[in-house]
């Protein structure tokens, strides 16, 4: 597989990491570099992470995969993105809401699983696995990296309106995911 389809794929897979590091953005009002870098090693590290499982599980896991992913990420999201609508109806939202183990691990798994099923296919059509996943990685890292800079501009300039926008892009992002998967 050629660089440009590598990084193609790449930039396709951490668009959702993108969009979800906006949303965490918006929220985020203290720590922000420190946020940031969790949260973009956190997206980074599960799409790396998850290609790898893919890659290694091979024929067997795609048919038991297949059948329940989008719910997966779309439930995920769904609630995440909930939350964020009800949180910002509060006067005081803790900044820390967003950076607890928790939610890291459910937003990081919900953006990739999709990774997961291009590891699948990259098995399928017996690609090397280490390349695709180091730039998968670091192409998730910046998006990630500055969606959530990006969002904390937004969060500045619109206030605790935007948090709605930001719970709302969640939830499109997770209805996105299930109707792509139900409509094939």
């Amino acid at each position: 597989m050629d660089i440009l389809s590598i990084a193609l794929i790449a930039i396709g897979l951490a668009m959702d990491a993108f969009a979800v590091s906006i949303a965490n953005g918006i929220v985020t009002t203290q720590q922000r570099k420190k946020s940031a870098l969790i949260i973009a090693s956190f997206f980074a590290g599960f799409q790396m992470f998850m290609p790898i499982i893919g890659w290694l599980a091979g024929f067997s896991l795609e048919t038991i995969l297949t059948g329940i992913d989008h719910w997966i990420a779309f439930g995920l999201l769904a609630v995440i993105g909930t939350k964020m609508i009800y949180d910002s109806t509060k006067k005081e939202v803790a900044r820390e809401a967003t950076l607890k183990l928790h939610s890291l691990l459910t937003m990081s798994i919900a953006t990739s699983i999709d990774a997961l099923m291009v590891g699948l296919s990259f098995a399928f059509i017996q690609t090397e696995i280490l390349l695709p996943v180091a730039v998968i990685g670091l192409v998730t890292f910046l998006l990630s990296f500055v969606g959530f800079f990006f969002g904390c501009g937004l969060g500045r300039i619109f206030g605790n309106r935007i948090k709605v926008v930001g719970g709302l892009v969640l939830i499109v992002i997770g209805v996105r995911i299930l109707i792509e998967h139900l409509a094939s």
